[in-house]
């Protein structure tokens, strides 16, 4: 690398998804965990029309996001015993930019580590490395998933860098399962000098939130995401929950003008309309529970259980898996390949029925 380059970053995996290049003309994208439906046609309508009229493309964004962290603010206090101020929430370039500005606020410069128990969402790790954060790697339980915590405490204990936050998906991802009442209780007695992250990202499909305890715990912060249930994954809305003094300084540390006004605009009527739009995730779960009674079918597979828009499982012979999901590719059907086994995300009907026609028939000519 140039000497210019940090060293450390030559060998730094990006987060990376398949290119258009390498993609059949026409297919099934169950790799991304995405809602499988569109926006209505007509809120895209109401979204355009607000675009021709009343947005001032000269004009920087709302900087302070006011209006829409009221908006959200009235949407978490609906699933919360006490009311959410806006002063509680920050709004981010997705989720991503809001863990980075995370990781700015508390371990940046050498002033601490984090933890993490893998398998999880990837980015949290790759996002501080990218600052040369020092990422504390738990193991979870190879059946259940769950956070190994004695090895966690032993890793907290250790205390070189301290960990200065802590990242726990609600559900996990890839692998679907929830949060046990052990590990809500472990969480919920770590020291106050350690942020814990809990990621709600799937919350609309899972229906778990921790949010009502976020006035027993200063130092929990709860993320969440547009890009799910709210369909807009192409705008890239994400936000915090978390107390005032914890988003005070988030909002010193992201860049300015970080979300455009018009995934500003989305935003908000998205929330106007959630009924309509959350109405439409029954269906989603139907959908689950129709591929995972297949896939539980399947003597070549083990299957978890999940409670997110999304299945786990991985092939009784590992080899096979990428083999498997290039198979899919091939035919037109995208599934994630990631610890050790496959995550697909629920689709339409007409997809997930696709996928199990091809998966079977690959599973014929691979195994």
């Amino acid at each position: 690398m140039a000497t210019f380059l940090r060293p450390e970053l030559s060998n730094l995996r990006a987060y990376s998804t398949l290119t258009s290049d390498s993609l059949p003309p026409e297919v099934d994208s169950l790799d991304t965990n995405e809602f499988p439906w569109d926006l209505p046609i007509a809120l895209k309508e109401r979204l355009a029309q607000q675009y021709i009229s009343t947005l001032a493309s000269h004009r920087y964004p709302d900087s302070h996001h006011w209006p829409l962290r009221q908006a959200i603010a009235r949407y978490v206090s609906e699933h919360s015993p006490t009311a959410i101020s806006p002063h509680q929430i920050a709004v981010g370039n997705g989720s991503d930019e809001l863990i980075r500005s995370i990781l700015l606020a508390t371990a940046i410069g050498g002033y601490g580590s984090i933890l993490v128990a893998e398998p999880t969402f990837s980015i949290y790790g790759i996002l501080a490395q990218t600052l040369g954060i020092p990422v504390q790697r738990s193991p979870r339980d190879p059946d259940t998933f769950a956070v190994q915590i004695a090895e966690a405490d032993a890793l907290i204990a250790q205390g070189d860098p301290p960990v200065r936050a802590l990242f726990m998906l609600q559900p996990n991802s890839p692998t679907g399962n929830p949060l046990t009442t052990a590990e809500v209780d472990w969480l919920r007695q770590l020291p106050e000098d350690i942020l814990v992250v809990i990621d709600e990202a799937y919350f609309e499909f899972s229906g778990k939130t921790l949010v009502g305890e976020l006035a027993a715990h200063p130092n929990w912060l709860i993320l969440r995401t547009f890009s799910k249930a709210f369909r807009l994954a192409a705008h890239r809305v994400g936000y915090a929950i978390a107390h005032p003094e914890v988003i005070a300084v988030l909002e010193k540390v992201r860049l300015p003008y970080n979300l455009p006004t018009f995934s500003q605009v989305a935003a908000q009527v998205a929330l106007e309309h959630r009924q309509e739009l959350l109405a439409e995730v029954p269906t989603v779960l139907a959908e689950r529970q129709r591929l995972y009674e297949r896939l539980q079918a399947c003597p070549q597979l083990r299957l978890w259980p999940s409670v997110a828009n999304f299945l786990f499982f991985r092939l009784q012979e590992p080899q096979h898996t990428q083999p498997l999901c290039d198979a899919l590719r091939r035919e037109g059907t995208l599934v994630r390949a990631i610890a050790g086994g496959i995550r697909v995300t629920i689709g339409t009907p007409a997809e997930n029925d696709r996928f199990w026609q091809r998966l079977e028939q690959a599973l014929l000519t691979i195994l």
